[in-house]
């Protein structure tokens, strides 16, 4: 009996709150943060150039960096990044709006120690904006594993709104990227096991998701030694899954890829292609483009927008490893013209059917109760 009660009345966890207002008692309150701190901004405008490493929470008791008031987040102005992370783990942020950065918005990294990876990180809530042209991302993740991006919204960005170097084990999700420089989301340098569901991009860059790229060798995690001679990749085992992509020269790029599923997306009017398949590194040891999914996605273009049958095949690919299943395919101005050009077969496609939008004059791709394209597309993707 004693024994129950004492379990019982065992002490909760309960986070310790730190209220800051200005830059040097946000600082402060860093330097002394403990696990299961919170350090909660009031509203108003900070300076950017904040950079904070060797921060660690725990898994029961993270460090939260975020908004005394959610309904009114603080605004981190100007700054080459807004903030920067290094060396960091089990570390939320949350609730914050960053704007004007030269460098990038947010940067979360390893501190340049690739074998020990900053890891588990949550962001959540942020709002991110007019980042300037050029390699400048939104939020930039170099040597991260074990992390989530959700809720987020970014905008008016250079190089990617989400740009991943040697990242692993990782979500992003519901997050929505307009007007875009190179890339809405790109994972590159070695990064493995990422998913990017239910996300939205509105004019998202030239690739909307840019699953690989081109990375210097000295950048890879896990380093470019550490990995098979003959079965380097820029990105594997990547999915992207149940997204709205809107405009881009070409929503969806397989760059130097060994393995990633495509599935459950809506595609609508890409300028020029809806999928690239590339090779950009080209060391010796790196594997050719390889092995992409791609199955029942909804794919609504126009005639005039349309280049090589809509899937761009570039040299040093293996496009005869990609399988097409179940997508559907309608060109709306001439419906006759639906068929894609891939290289296998898709097999149980659907070609030149009206989708049946709701209403897509106010983006709205969800599809009546009578249309073919019930079961693809974002819209009919269920979350597992």
């Amino acid at each position: 009996m004693v024994l129950a009660l004492a379990i019982l009345f065992l002490p909760t966890f309960q986070a310790t709150d730190h209220h800051v207002s200005d830059p040097a008692s946000f600082r402060q309150a860093i330097a002394r943060a403990k696990p299961g701190h919170r350090i909660l901004l009031a509203p108003g405008e900070y300076p950017g150039g904040f950079h904070f490493s060797n921060l660690h929470g725990t898994k029961d008791k993270p460090i939260v960096i975020g908004a005394s008031k959610p309904g009114q987040p603080p605004r981190i102005v100007g700054g080459g990044n807004a903030i920067q992370l290094s060396k960091v783990s089990h570390i939320e942020i949350r609730d914050l709006v960053l704007s004007g950065q030269s460098n990038n918005g947010l940067n979360v990294d390893d501190g340049g120690d690739y074998s020990s990876p900053s890891h588990h990180v949550k962001l959540t809530n942020l709002k991110i904006s007019d980042i300037p042209k050029g390699n400048h991302d939104g939020i930039k993740l170099s040597g991260l594993d074990n992390f989530e991006v959700k809720n987020c919204v970014i905008e008016r960005w250079g190089g990617s709104g989400i740009d991943m170097v040697g990242c692993h084990q990782g979500v992003i999700e519901a997050c929505t990227f307009r007007n875009g420089g190179d890339s809405g989301i790109q994972a590159k340098g070695g990064s493995s096991e990422v998913r990017i569901v239910a996300s939205r991009f509105e004019n998202a860059g030239q690739r909307s998701v840019n699953i690989g790229g081109s990375t210097g060798p000295e950048y890879f995690r896990p380093p470019l030694a550490k990995m098979p001679t003959d079965k380097r990749y820029e990105a594997m085992a990547i999915t992207v899954e149940g997204c709205t992509f809107i405009g881009s020269m070409s929503p969806i790029a397989f760059v130097g890829v060994d393995g990633a599923r495509v599935r459950f997306n809506t595609i609508y009017n890409p300028e020029r292609w809806a999928i690239r398949i590339l090779q950009e590194t080209r060391q010796p040891g790196f594997l050719p483009c390889r092995n992409g999914l791609i199955e029942k996605n909804l794919i609504v273009f126009r005639s005039d927008r349309w280049s090589s049958g809509g899937v761009n095949v570039g040299e040093g690919t293996e496009p005869k490893t990609f399988q097409f299943r179940g997508n559907f395919w309608f060109c709306s101005d001439q419906p006759n013209r639906s068929k894609p050009q891939t290289p296998t077969e898709d097999k149980d496609s659907i070609l030149g059917a009206d989708p049946l939008f709701l209403d897509p004059s106010k983006s709205d791709f969800r599809v009546k109760p009578e249309s073919q394209a019930r079961n693809v597309g974002a819209h009919a993707f269920r979350k597992r």
